[in-house]
């Protein structure tokens, strides 16, 4: 008996010296309470209650912009041989966009190496001030039908194609104009029609609505601080989704 009182007296001590190792501090352990604060609270003196913390709300991710070269296999309907520009001298531009549903997506536009740091400069503001774009895809996504990529309100940029009513190329064929929510910003004809019927409403301006773009507003401002002009100043016809650099 004698043996195994020593016994486990080694082994509570060995616990013991364990349970005090991980202590770094050298202030003096604190006596341990004799009585529960429900028990020493005074009848009419509620104890005081640990406040509760109030859940910060997440930022959103930040605008981020890359761009690299454009892969042939990428355009296999909006770039042919023949047109006036080398897909080589192109650039994919992968950024950052508000969309219609009040949420940060990613979107694809090919433009001219050339106008990169506009685009980049122009949709960093957009994107600051949370201005919505319904879609942002490769016009290729469309087969390269500019009619169809309008149809389903997508904002592209490169495609070589003739200008609307003319045997000239557009500046889309240089991969130097983009066309943004085209539903909300049609092209409208002198006497005020449009090709499409889901836009007829969105003819006149200027006018309210969620990605719509009116005369001097700070879309317009945006894009002309970097040498791009609004096709909705155009005299007669107006292309209010329309912005090219140099015009056209």
């Amino acid at each position: 008996m004698k043996r195994a009182a020593a016994m486990a007296f080694v082994v509570l001590t060995t616990v013991s010296c364990g349970a005090a190792e991980p202590v770094a501090s050298s202030a003096p352990t604190p006596a341990p309470a004799t009585s529960s604060p429900a028990a020493t609270a005074s009848p009419t003196t509620s104890p005081t209650a640990s406040p509760t913390a109030t859940p910060s709300a997440t930022a959103p991710p930040a605008f981020a912009a890359k761009v690299t070269p454009v892969a042939r296999d990428r355009l296999p309907y909006s770039w042919r041989p023949g047109c006036p520009v080398s897909y080589r001298d192109l650039r994919l531009v992968t950024l950052s966009y508000w969309g219609f549903d009040g949420k940060p997506h990613t979107g694809e536009l090919v433009v001219h190496k050339s106008v990169t740091d506009d685009i980049v400069t122009v949709f960093g503001k957009l994107y600051g001030w949370r201005w919505p774009i319904r879609q942002m895809k490769l016009v290729d996504a469309f087969k390269a039908d500019d009619y169809a990529s309008i149809e389903a309100d997508n904002t592209s940029a490169f495609n070589c194609r003739r200008a609307t009513g003319s045997s000239s190329w557009s500046n889309h064929a240089y991969g130097k104009a983009i066309d943004i929510n085209p539903r909300e910003n049609p092209y409208v004809t002198a006497s005020g029609s449009t090709a499409h019927k889901n836009a007829e409403e969105f003819t006149k301006r200027p006018m309210k609505g969620k990605g719509v773009i009116n005369p001097g507003d700070k879309v317009v401002k945006a894009f002309a601080q970097v040498g791009w002009e609004w096709g909705g100043y155009w005299s007669g016809t107006k292309d209010f989704q329309h912005f090219s650099k140099g015009g056209g």
